[in-house]
Protein backbone atom coordinates (compact mmCIF):
# COMPACT_ATOMS: atom_id res chain seq x y z
CA UNK A 1 0.00 0.00 0.00
CA UNK A 2 1.43 3.63 -1.00
CA UNK A 3 2.04 6.11 1.82
CA UNK A 4 1.72 9.63 1.15
CA UNK A 5 3.16 12.24 3.65
CA UNK A 6 2.14 16.26 3.31
CA UNK A 7 4.90 18.48 4.93
CA UNK A 8 3.66 22.05 5.96
CA UNK A 9 6.81 24.73 6.67
CA UNK A 10 6.51 27.69 8.80
CA UNK A 11 6.38 30.72 6.96
CA UNK A 12 4.78 33.32 9.07
CA UNK A 13 1.30 34.58 8.75
CA UNK A 14 1.31 34.87 4.94
CA UNK A 15 3.24 31.76 4.82
CA UNK A 16 -0.11 30.02 6.56
CA UNK A 17 -2.45 31.74 4.20
CA UNK A 18 -0.16 30.64 0.90
CA UNK A 19 -0.88 27.21 2.23
CA UNK A 20 -4.15 27.70 2.48
CA UNK A 21 -4.50 28.75 -0.47
CA UNK A 22 -2.41 26.29 -2.56
CA UNK A 23 -4.21 23.13 -0.70
CA UNK A 24 -7.39 24.89 -2.00
CA UNK A 25 -6.11 24.90 -5.39
CA UNK A 26 -4.42 21.69 -5.40
CA UNK A 27 -8.22 20.53 -4.50
CA UNK A 28 -10.14 22.73 -7.28
CA UNK A 29 -7.74 20.29 -9.56
CA UNK A 30 -8.63 16.98 -8.06
CA UNK A 31 -5.82 16.36 -5.82
CA UNK A 32 -6.72 16.05 -2.10
CA UNK A 33 -3.92 16.86 -0.03
CA UNK A 34 -5.73 16.39 3.10
CA UNK A 35 -5.82 12.46 2.58
CA UNK A 36 -2.44 12.04 3.26
CA UNK A 37 -1.58 9.12 6.28
CA UNK A 38 1.10 11.79 7.77
CA UNK A 39 0.65 15.40 7.97
CA UNK A 40 3.80 17.31 9.53
CA UNK A 41 3.06 21.39 10.74
CA UNK A 42 5.85 23.55 11.75
CA UNK A 43 5.02 27.31 13.16
CA UNK A 44 2.52 28.52 10.31
CA UNK A 45 2.16 25.14 9.38
CA UNK A 46 0.85 23.58 12.24
CA UNK A 47 -2.00 25.89 12.23
CA UNK A 48 -2.43 24.85 8.71
CA UNK A 49 -1.95 21.50 9.28
CA UNK A 50 -4.88 22.04 12.20
CA UNK A 51 -7.45 24.05 9.70
CA UNK A 52 -6.90 22.23 6.65
CA UNK A 53 -7.91 18.65 8.65
CA UNK A 54 -11.15 20.36 10.18
CA UNK A 55 -12.45 21.93 7.65
CA UNK A 56 -12.93 22.28 3.56
CA UNK A 57 -10.18 23.93 1.20
CA UNK A 58 -13.12 25.83 0.22
CA UNK A 59 -14.24 27.27 3.33
CA UNK A 60 -10.58 27.93 4.65
CA UNK A 61 -9.48 29.85 1.38
CA UNK A 62 -12.90 31.98 1.52
CA UNK A 63 -12.26 32.81 4.88
CA UNK A 64 -8.89 33.93 4.37
CA UNK A 65 -9.51 36.09 1.30
CA UNK A 66 -12.28 37.71 3.59
CA UNK A 67 -9.83 38.82 6.16
CA UNK A 68 -9.29 42.03 6.45
CA UNK A 69 -6.24 43.53 8.46
CA UNK A 70 -4.86 47.64 8.32
CA UNK A 71 -1.60 47.90 6.85
CA UNK A 72 1.87 47.41 8.76
CA UNK A 73 5.26 48.55 8.37
CA UNK A 74 7.75 47.27 5.60
CA UNK A 75 9.14 44.93 8.43
CA UNK A 76 8.22 43.87 12.07
CA UNK A 77 8.57 45.70 14.84
CA UNK A 78 10.85 43.76 17.00
CA UNK A 79 9.45 44.32 20.41
CA UNK A 80 9.11 42.52 23.45
CA UNK A 81 5.91 40.96 24.21
CA UNK A 82 3.71 38.65 26.70
CA UNK A 83 3.16 41.58 28.75
CA UNK A 84 6.55 41.99 29.34
CA UNK A 85 8.70 45.21 30.10
CA UNK A 86 12.15 43.17 28.77
CA UNK A 87 13.91 45.43 26.30
CA UNK A 88 12.98 45.35 22.38
CA UNK A 89 15.41 43.08 20.45
CA UNK A 90 16.42 42.93 16.83
CA UNK A 91 15.28 39.40 16.36
CA UNK A 92 17.09 39.11 13.04
CA UNK A 93 20.52 40.09 14.30
CA UNK A 94 20.42 38.36 17.73
CA UNK A 95 18.99 34.95 15.97
CA UNK A 96 21.60 35.19 13.47
CA UNK A 97 24.35 36.07 16.17
CA UNK A 98 23.23 33.23 17.79
CA UNK A 99 23.14 30.88 15.31
CA UNK A 100 26.75 31.38 13.75
CA UNK A 101 27.90 30.91 17.14
CA UNK A 102 26.34 27.42 17.99
CA UNK A 103 28.21 24.26 17.32
CA UNK A 104 25.25 22.14 16.54
CA UNK A 105 21.64 22.02 16.25
CA UNK A 106 20.76 21.18 20.03
CA UNK A 107 23.32 24.32 20.90
CA UNK A 108 22.13 26.72 18.76
CA UNK A 109 17.95 25.77 20.29
CA UNK A 110 19.33 25.95 23.93
CA UNK A 111 21.07 29.39 23.27
CA UNK A 112 17.82 30.62 21.19
CA UNK A 113 15.93 29.33 24.08
CA UNK A 114 17.80 31.24 26.67
CA UNK A 115 18.07 34.36 24.45
CA UNK A 116 14.06 34.25 24.17
CA UNK A 117 13.28 33.21 27.67
CA UNK A 118 15.56 36.47 28.82
CA UNK A 119 13.49 38.63 26.37
CA UNK A 120 9.93 37.54 27.58
CA UNK A 121 11.25 38.62 31.40
CA UNK A 122 8.46 37.59 33.38
CA UNK A 123 6.08 37.13 31.33
CA UNK A 124 2.67 36.31 32.88
CA UNK A 125 0.56 33.09 33.27
CA UNK A 126 -2.52 35.44 31.92
CA UNK A 127 -0.40 36.54 29.19
CA UNK A 128 0.76 32.92 28.11
CA UNK A 129 -3.58 31.87 28.36
CA UNK A 130 -4.06 34.90 26.23
CA UNK A 131 -2.27 33.46 23.01
CA UNK A 132 -3.44 30.36 23.74
CA UNK A 133 -6.95 31.54 23.33
CA UNK A 134 -5.96 33.53 20.29
CA UNK A 135 -4.39 30.74 18.57
CA UNK A 136 -7.42 28.54 19.22
CA UNK A 137 -9.85 30.80 17.72
CA UNK A 138 -7.88 30.74 14.97
CA UNK A 139 -8.98 26.85 14.61
CA UNK A 140 -12.05 25.23 13.34
CA UNK A 141 -11.79 22.66 15.86
CA UNK A 142 -10.14 22.03 18.97
CA UNK A 143 -10.30 18.41 18.44
CA UNK A 144 -7.18 16.51 17.06
CA UNK A 145 -7.94 14.83 13.28
CA UNK A 146 -8.13 11.17 13.19
CA UNK A 147 -5.72 10.54 10.67
CA UNK A 148 -2.16 11.38 12.04
CA UNK A 149 -0.98 14.61 12.33
CA UNK A 150 2.42 15.83 14.18
CA UNK A 151 3.33 18.91 15.39
CA UNK A 152 6.98 20.10 16.13
CA UNK A 153 8.11 22.36 18.86
CA UNK A 154 11.30 23.02 21.05
CA UNK A 155 12.27 23.11 24.51
CA UNK A 156 13.25 26.02 25.34
CA UNK A 157 15.53 25.18 28.55
CA UNK A 158 17.27 21.76 26.92
CA UNK A 159 17.07 22.56 23.30
CA UNK A 160 15.26 19.07 22.91
CA UNK A 161 13.29 18.61 20.12
CA UNK A 162 9.29 17.82 20.35
CA UNK A 163 6.81 16.28 18.43
CA UNK A 164 3.00 16.19 19.34
CA UNK A 165 0.30 14.13 18.30
CA UNK A 166 -2.88 13.52 19.06
CA UNK A 167 -1.42 10.55 21.88
CA UNK A 168 0.69 12.75 23.77
CA UNK A 169 -1.86 14.03 25.86
CA UNK A 170 -1.92 17.52 24.55
CA UNK A 171 -4.51 19.61 23.22
CA UNK A 172 -4.37 20.40 19.52
CA UNK A 173 -4.43 24.39 20.48
CA UNK A 174 -1.54 23.75 22.97
CA UNK A 175 0.58 21.85 20.13
CA UNK A 176 -0.49 25.07 17.65
CA UNK A 177 0.53 27.40 20.03
CA UNK A 178 3.58 25.87 21.53
CA UNK A 179 4.89 25.18 17.42
CA UNK A 180 4.02 28.68 16.60
CA UNK A 181 6.03 30.37 20.01
CA UNK A 182 8.51 32.32 17.81
CA UNK A 183 9.95 34.08 21.28
CA UNK A 184 11.23 37.46 21.55
CA UNK A 185 8.05 39.88 20.07
CA UNK A 186 5.99 36.99 22.82
CA UNK A 187 5.92 34.48 25.07
CA UNK A 188 7.27 31.31 24.84
CA UNK A 189 4.26 28.90 25.26
CA UNK A 190 3.71 26.60 28.58
CA UNK A 191 2.70 23.13 28.90
CA UNK A 192 3.14 21.59 32.33
CA UNK A 193 5.70 23.98 33.56
CA UNK A 194 7.70 23.55 30.38
CA UNK A 195 8.71 26.40 28.33
CA UNK A 196 8.22 25.71 24.34
CA UNK A 197 9.46 27.61 21.13
CA UNK A 198 8.60 27.55 17.54
CA UNK A 199 9.31 24.29 16.12
CA UNK A 200 10.54 26.40 13.46
CA UNK A 201 14.09 26.65 15.53
CA UNK A 202 14.38 22.99 14.96
CA UNK A 203 13.84 23.15 10.82
CA UNK A 204 11.47 25.44 8.72
CA UNK A 205 9.93 22.47 7.02
CA UNK A 206 11.20 18.97 9.01
CA UNK A 207 10.54 17.17 6.41
CA UNK A 208 12.68 14.22 7.45
CA UNK A 209 9.92 13.56 9.92
CA UNK A 210 7.97 12.18 6.63
CA UNK A 211 10.73 9.25 6.71
CA UNK A 212 9.14 5.95 5.83
CA UNK A 213 6.78 7.45 3.57
CA UNK A 214 6.41 6.26 0.09
CA UNK A 215 5.26 9.75 -1.57
CA UNK A 216 6.20 13.04 -0.08
CA UNK A 217 5.16 16.70 -0.68
CA UNK A 218 6.52 20.00 0.90
CA UNK A 219 5.11 23.26 1.08
CA UNK A 220 7.53 25.43 2.00
CA UNK A 221 6.79 29.14 2.18
CA UNK A 222 10.55 29.92 3.02
CA UNK A 223 11.36 28.41 -0.51
CA UNK A 224 13.38 26.06 1.10
CA UNK A 225 15.72 28.80 2.52
CA UNK A 226 17.45 28.59 6.25
CA UNK A 227 20.03 30.22 7.77
CA UNK A 228 21.50 26.66 9.43
CA UNK A 229 24.82 26.60 8.48
CA UNK A 230 25.29 23.60 5.66
CA UNK A 231 26.77 21.28 7.31
CA UNK A 232 24.39 20.70 9.89
CA UNK A 233 22.27 19.12 7.32
CA UNK A 234 18.87 20.69 8.17
CA UNK A 235 18.05 22.57 5.49
CA UNK A 236 15.24 21.14 3.61
CA UNK A 237 17.63 20.28 0.73
CA UNK A 238 19.56 17.87 2.77
CA UNK A 239 15.93 16.30 4.24
CA UNK A 240 14.94 15.93 0.43
CA UNK A 241 18.10 14.59 -0.60
CA UNK A 242 18.11 11.85 2.52
CA UNK A 243 14.27 10.99 1.69
CA UNK A 244 15.45 10.43 -1.67
CA UNK A 245 17.80 8.24 -1.28
CA UNK A 246 15.94 6.03 1.02
CA UNK A 247 13.29 5.80 -1.41
CA UNK A 248 10.78 8.09 -1.51
CA UNK A 249 9.32 10.20 -3.66
CA UNK A 250 9.29 13.68 -2.61
CA UNK A 251 8.26 17.23 -4.09
CA UNK A 252 8.87 20.19 -2.92
CA UNK A 253 6.78 23.36 -3.88
CA UNK A 254 7.88 26.78 -3.37
CA UNK A 255 6.24 30.23 -3.57
CA UNK A 256 6.25 31.08 -7.17
CA UNK A 257 6.98 34.62 -7.99
CA UNK A 258 3.98 35.94 -8.02
CA UNK A 259 3.38 35.07 -4.20
CA UNK A 260 6.75 36.03 -3.43
CA UNK A 261 5.73 39.55 -5.20
CA UNK A 262 2.50 39.63 -2.43
CA UNK A 263 5.24 38.37 0.41
CA UNK A 264 7.21 41.27 0.11
CA UNK A 265 9.49 40.37 2.16
CA UNK A 266 7.39 40.78 4.91
CA UNK A 267 5.76 37.50 6.18
CA UNK A 268 4.04 39.28 9.27
CA UNK A 269 2.20 41.54 6.86
CA UNK A 270 -1.51 40.52 7.72
CA UNK A 271 -2.84 42.82 5.22
CA UNK A 272 -1.62 40.73 2.61
CA UNK A 273 -3.28 37.30 3.20
CA UNK A 274 -5.52 37.78 1.11
CA UNK A 275 -3.58 38.09 -1.65
CA UNK A 276 -1.43 35.22 -0.39
CA UNK A 277 -4.19 33.10 -0.04
CA UNK A 278 -5.08 33.77 -3.73
CA UNK A 279 -1.91 33.36 -4.92
CA UNK A 280 -1.35 29.95 -3.36
CA UNK A 281 -5.05 28.87 -4.48
CA UNK A 282 -3.75 30.48 -8.33
CA UNK A 283 -0.46 28.03 -7.99
CA UNK A 284 -1.91 24.85 -6.83
CA UNK A 285 -5.11 24.95 -9.49
CA UNK A 286 -1.80 25.33 -11.45
CA UNK A 287 0.29 22.94 -10.21
CA UNK A 288 -2.10 20.00 -9.31
CA UNK A 289 -2.29 18.18 -12.96
CA UNK A 290 1.24 17.72 -12.34
CA UNK A 291 0.79 16.78 -9.04
CA UNK A 292 -1.50 14.35 -9.67
CA UNK A 293 0.52 11.34 -10.45
CA UNK A 294 2.36 11.77 -6.90
CA UNK A 295 -0.92 11.60 -5.13
CA UNK A 296 -3.32 9.50 -6.95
Amino acid sequence: MTTRALVLGGGGSLGNAWEIGVVAGLYAGGVDVRAADLIVGTSAGATAAAQITSEAPDVLLAQALAEQYPSRPAAPPAGAGGGSDAPRVNYVQLTGDIITSSTDPVDMRRRLGAAALAADGAASADAIAARLAQVASRLPSQEWPAQRVVLTAVDAVTGDELLYDRESGVSLADAVTASTSMGFGGPAHAIDGRRLLDGGYRANENADLAAGHDRVLVLSPFGGRSRHPEEWGTRLAAHVQKLSAEGSDVRAIFPDDASEEVFGGNMMNLSQRPAAAQAGCDQGRRISGVLADLWH
